[in-house]
């Protein structure tokens, strides 16, 4: 008596067909069951944008919950990106990509990057201080596209509707006369790129040649630009000091042509924004105002371990100064809680008897 070897079912206690090949046998239901399976793997499925319902505005407000002040800056991607996602629907619209420009540690790549939580498009951030060009040691540009496909798992269609941020963008500036494989040369590679063409990304022995279309992925470039940034910088300090305005802290495309960016270069990039110096008092709003605050998030940790903890108001405006001094920006905050909260998070673990108890901790 017949029976399926990839269901176990009988000749006896079934009316489907079976058929035997090689010493194997299968129902005609599991032949059914392979062949939708297969079909379900190989069937091209049209991609589209995740359009939602959303405006410049409704961005922003997005942004403000997790990003304290650089109001400017979150107002002018808010624009970028809602222009990116209905130029997705019409070839005849060209994308606009924007340069990012300020201080370390004020929070370029964490906007970015919250902004593509929102639109929930492939996202990939790429290191410029690591390009080089093609044929010498480093990563070649095409690397970036290589990230991106990664992000949408693999759908080239879905990757080419996508955003790239790269970083550190000033490291690229031309610094000699000289051959500058990191620099100028960078740059010249970059610029079909961000202009919008097909890419081929070279095989390598994981995998074959990648062709990609850059005309609808969005490149938003941020960098330091510290010797710029220096000069328009506005020093204060304590919790009344005054904030950088975007008036205080203009750079005009001339400052970057003599930085070591080629006009072509910059052609590409026709949106220029900034975000502004953090100071004392946005280092302290920034400890307890986002959605994720680092102050909610160490109260969340306390509270898995049945601990209630509070933060005096000396304690977040010290840790809001040390972190102003170090000269590390919003970055240095987490480091400077670490520290304090060390001993805290060491103890309160074993303080608790039984899981209904609770304890109380001030900081």
């Amino acid at each position: 008596m017949r029976q399926c070897n990839f269901c176990g079912k009988r000749e006896d206690d079934t009316t489907v067909d079976f058929f035997v090949s090689n010493g194997s046998t299968i129902c005609s239901e599991c032949v059914k069951n392979c062949w939708e399976l297969k079909n379900k793997k190989t069937r091209i499925k049209k991609v589209t944008a995740p359009i939602r319902k959303m405006t410049p505005r409704k961005i922003k407000s997005y942004l403000d919950e997790y990003v304290v002040g650089q109001e400017e800056a979150k107002k002018t991607l808010s624009i970028a990106v809602y222009n990116h996602l209905k130029a997705l629907n019409n070839p005849d619209v060209k994308k606009s990509n924007v340069l990012l420009l300020g201080p370390s540690g004020c929070g370029k790549t964490y906007l970015v990057e919250t902004l593509s939580h929102f639109v929930d498009l492939p996202f990939a951030i790429a290191d410029a201080t690591t390009l080089t060009e093609a044929g010498y040691a480093g990563d070649d540009v095409s690397s970036i596209l290589l990230k991106l496909i990664y992000a949408a798992g693999g759908n080239i269609k879905l990757a080419e509707k996508g955003i790239v941020y790269i970083d550190e963008i000033d490291k690229i500036a031309k610094k000699t006369m000289d051959k500058d494989v990191s620099g100028e040369g960078v740059q010249q590679a970059l610029l079909k790129m961000m202009d919008g063409d097909i890419v081929t990304i070279p095989a390598n022995k994981e995998r074959q040649a990648i062709t990609i279309n850059t005309d609808k992925i969005l490149f938003i470039c941020g960098g330091a630009f510290s010797e710029l940034t220096q000069k328009h910088e506005k020093k204060g300090i304590g919790f009344s000091a005054d904030l950088i305005t975007e008036e205080n802290f203009k750079i005009t495309v001339k400052d970057l042509i003599d930085y070591g960016f080629s006009a072509e270069f910059l052609g590409r990039l026709p949106i220029i924004t900034s975000v502004n110096p953090i100071n004392i008092s946005m280092l302290r709003q920034i400890l307890t105002e986002p959605k994720n605050s680092l102050i909610w998030q160490y109260k969340q940790l306390l509270k898995m371990d049945n601990v209630e903890l509070d933060f005096r108001e000396d304690t977040l405006n010290a840790i809001a100064t040390e972190a102003y001094q170090h000269g590390s920006g919003a970055r240095g905050l987490r480091s400077i809680m670490e520290k304090r909260m060390r001993n805290l998070m060491y103890e309160s673990p074993d303080e608790a008897i039984d899981s209904s108890q609770v304890i109380r901790k001030c900081l």
